[in-house]
């Protein structure tokens, strides 16, 4: 029997998301549990806030969702921010890829999909099904993954224009985990970028493209 739900649906949605309050002293075999596992998410509720704990094979994320509430509570804390990308910084090579792909398909827009192999630990780069493409809007398909597979990376260009997070976009990548990176300027030498972590319906930028040697996010 449930203790948190008399519902059957209301009881698997409880422990697929669960919600553990962080222990004043000692540790949290559940807390422990949840950032040790390979793929899920759920909350921490400590006396500092409440954390996101969110797993993929590639990426782990620990972000704070609310500050300190006003009242008390007998938790300890629930810890420092933390994104860690497992699978590593995407390679140049793959970098080199993806603008020759972009810079190609100019003055229209294009797409480029990053994946990463679990077990062999290699990245893969996927030029995605476009439906339509112009100077100003793209409908493309996110590929289907093979076993053992996962999409790291969405990107698109914005051709010649600048780049930025559109309204589209934002409903885009609500529902998703991964990496979201636009790139603009594609007639320059330096093209600009935005990225950011998409996760949990949350929208996190991210300083710098996520590709090794890569340049500031712009």
């Amino acid at each position: 029997m449930n203790i948190f739900a008399d519902d059957p649906t209301a009881a698997a949605v409880l422990a697929a998301v669960p919600c553990y309050p962080v222990p004043p002293t000692g540790g949290s075999p559940a807390i422990d549990a949840l950032r040790a596992s390979r793929s899920g998410h759920g909350l921490a509720v400590g006396n500092d806030g409440v954390m996101l704990i969110l797993r993929r094979p590639w990426l782990e994320l620990d972000v704070p969702l609310h500050p300190q509430p006003d009242f008390y509570l007998p938790y300890g804390s629930i810890g420092a921010a933390r994104a860690n990308f497992v699978c590593g910084l995407i390679p140049p090579h793959i970098y080199d890829r993806v603008l020759e792909h972009l810079r190609a398909a100019l003055p229209n827009e294009a797409a480029a999909f990053v994946l990463w192999h679990e077990n062999g630990r290699a990245f893969s780069v996927v030029f995605p099904e476009i439906d339509e493409a112009t100077s100003s809007r793209l409908i493309y398909r996110p590929p289907a993954c093979p076993d053992g597979w996962h999409i790291v990376c969405d990107i698109h260009s914005h051709g010649a224009g600048g780049a930025f997070f559109s309204t589209t976009d934002n409903e885009d990548d609500a529902h998703a985990t991964k990496i979201s990176v636009v790139f603009g300027r594609l007639d320059r030498p330096t093209p600009s970028a935005v990225a950011r972590i998409c996760a949990a319906g949350m929208f996190l930028p991210l300083p710098r493209i996520p590709f090794a040697g890569g340049h500031d996010a712009t």
